[in-house]
């Protein structure tokens, strides 16, 4: 059985995704530029997904969105369960390989211009190592790959600086080895909009028209 890619994804209603860009952002442009994120997000994951074999899948906060979220044809869809982030991560990595796939990508919806060549590159690393995390630059990550877990691998606070660090502590205490892939970054706060604005200008920015078109219509830096 293939492994799975599982883009984990919100709702985006006003005043619940990306809090941190208001300001500049009112609560209503924040869900607007969320939702053209996730959208890129969901057809490069699906694309990249088909090409290395892995089965695309969409899990939702809140549960009941799951079936109404729009998104590509031919992504399996789940209900993200859980009280907390953390709890709903665990949940969806021990689902899947609870179900004989492996391995387990999972990553954000918030990092449009993760690709093809670090999802491959994710691949590569499991092939020697248990844990794969893409770290991003506030001490969190935006891309874990797992073939085996450990129960309260992701029991600790998710947003916070030390989330990398907590992971890597709790893995090694479960006996897992990893592997760190080189740091890429999410779009969270108005200074991830200057640094999406420089990796386009170097051509870096990879699929994510939807989520620059956006920016441009709204006169923001990009």
């Amino acid at each position: 059985m293939s492994g799975v890619l599982v883009v984990f994804a919100k709702r985006p209603e006003p005043g619940q995704v990306k809090t941190r860009l208001c300001p500049p952002f009112t609560a209503e442009q924040a869900a607007a530029f969320y939702a053209c994120m996730l959208e890129d997000v969901l057809e490069t994951s699906a694309r990249a997904a088909r090409a290395l074999g892995l089965e695309p899948v969409l899990a939702v906060h809140p549960p009941e969105a799951a079936s109404t979220l729009p998104a590509p044809a031919g992504l399996r869809r789940e209900p993200q369960l859980g009280a907390d982030l953390g709890a709903r991560m665990e949940d969806a990595v021990l689902r899947e390989l609870g179900a004989g796939r492996r391995p387990v990508l999972l990553r954000g919806s918030d990092s449009p211009t993760l690709g093809l060549a670090t999802l491959e590159a994710a691949l590569e690393a499991l092939a020697k190592s248990d844990l794969v995390i893409c770290p991003d630059r506030d001490g969190g990550y935006n891309l874990v790959g797992l073939v085996r877990a450990v129960p309260g691998l992701f029991s600790h606070p998710m947003s916070t600086d030390s989330v990398l660090a907590d992971t890597l502590a709790r893995a090694r205490l479960g006996g897992l080895t990893h592997s760190l892939l080189p740091a890429a970054f999410d779009v969270d706060g108005a200074a991830d909009l200057a640094l999406l604005a420089a990796v386009r200008a170097r051509g870096e920015a990879g699929d994510c028209p939807r989520t620059l078109a956006w920016l441009d219509r709204h006169g923001w830096p990009t």
